[in-house]
Formats: structure tokens, C-alpha cells, sequence
């Protein structure tokens, strides 16, 4: 089985504009990091970070002028996934449509495969 690259996740439109937003904010800050961990009401969550370096094994997702850093491990559970930013009523969020996820929960950041 081939391992996952940079193709294998998106990222839309509006996430990228939000991105842009926020390092626009953060000078010091040069992409979002997109982690999955062990935890949340679901079993694995995600978990976003701005970081100032890439390391040298993350793999790198560019869209119009951003970066999204996501380590080898997370990129795993996130094949053919779709990041996008979400702004309604309830609130504004950074959101992953993960083919794998078989359940997730109300806050958006946890799921189970």
C-alpha cells in the first residue's frame, strides 16, 4: 500500500481564505499544523495548531499562497479527507470531511474510524 501524499487531502476555498486571515495576524506564524490524536468523544480527535517551521518529515498542502503542515502518522487516518472552514450561525470552525470517519460527534473535532 502506497503511503498518503499532499494530494490525497484538501483544502477549499473558504479554509484557505481563513488561513490566510489568520498568519495574516500571526507574522511570526507561516501554516496550520492538522493533527489526529487519541482522545476526544469519539475516540481519535483533530487538533489545529499555527506553526512557524515545517519538520522534516511533514508532508505539505498548498492552496492559494497557504500551507497546511500535516505530520505522516495523522495523514494516515486523513486520506481523501477535505478540510474547509464552516461559518454559521452556532459558530465558526475549521472542519474535516474524513471518508474513514464512521461516527463523529457534535463538536466537530472528534471521530472514529
Amino acid at each position: 500500500m502506497a503511503s498518503p501524499t499532499a494530494e490525497s487531502v484538501t483544502v477549499t476555498d473558504r479554509a484557505a481564505r481563513r488561513i490566510s486571515q489568520i498568519l495574516a495576524r500571526e507574522p511570526a506564524k507561516q501554516a496550520l499544523r492538522v493533527t489526529v490524536s487519541g482522545g476526544g468523544c469519539s475516540g481519535f480527535q483533530y487538533g489545529f495548531d499555527l506553526e512557524s517551521e515545517r519538520a522534516e518529515d511533514d508532508v505539505a498542502i498548498e492552496k492559494d499562497g497557504v500551507t497546511v503542515l500535516i505530520d505522516p502518522i495523522s495523514l494516515m487516518y486523513m486520506e481523501g479527507s477535505e478540510i474547509d472552514f464552516v461559518d454559521e450561525l452556532i459558530g465558526a470552525s475549521f472542519q474535516i470531511r474524513n471518508p474513514h470517519a464512521t461516527a463523529s460527534c457534535g463538536c466537530g473535532t472528534s471521530f472514529s474510524i
